[in-house]
């Protein structure tokens, strides 16, 4: 399997494969569906996940790549996983290029 970089992530893209490291996970909300219906909460955390070439934002939600307040969040919809590695990671994280630091702006391309 071929491993994408953090570096190469663009808002509006799915479907990578990353092999990352976390170096800090916090909760932020735990959200109730609309019904609120038993056993339908569900979770949201952040965290500072990263690899060889730079850090970004992850949230445990329904996009996968995805945009808030301006910058770039990495999440896993139902369709991905997460799954520890049967190894260590061989990298240190490069913790300087944290790409959620970047501000894009979205714009409509039409044709």
């Amino acid at each position: 399997m071929t491993f994408d970089k953090v570096e190469e992530l663009r808002p509006g893209t799915y479907g990578h494969n990353l092999q990352l490291r976390v170096l800090s996970a916090k909760p932020v909300v735990l959200h109730r569906p609309q019904g609120g219906r038993a056993g339908g909460n569900m979770r949201i955390a952040e965290c500072i996940v990263g690899d060889d070439t730079g850090v970004v934002v992850f949230t445990a939600r329904n996009e996968q790549v995805d945009m808030y307040k301006g910058s770039m969040r990495l999440a896993v919809d139902k369709w991905g996983t997460l799954k520890a590695a049967e190894s260590p990671a061989d990298f240190k994280v490069k913790e300087d290029n944290n790409v959620s630091l970047v501000e894009f702006e979205l714009i409509t391309v039409m044709q």
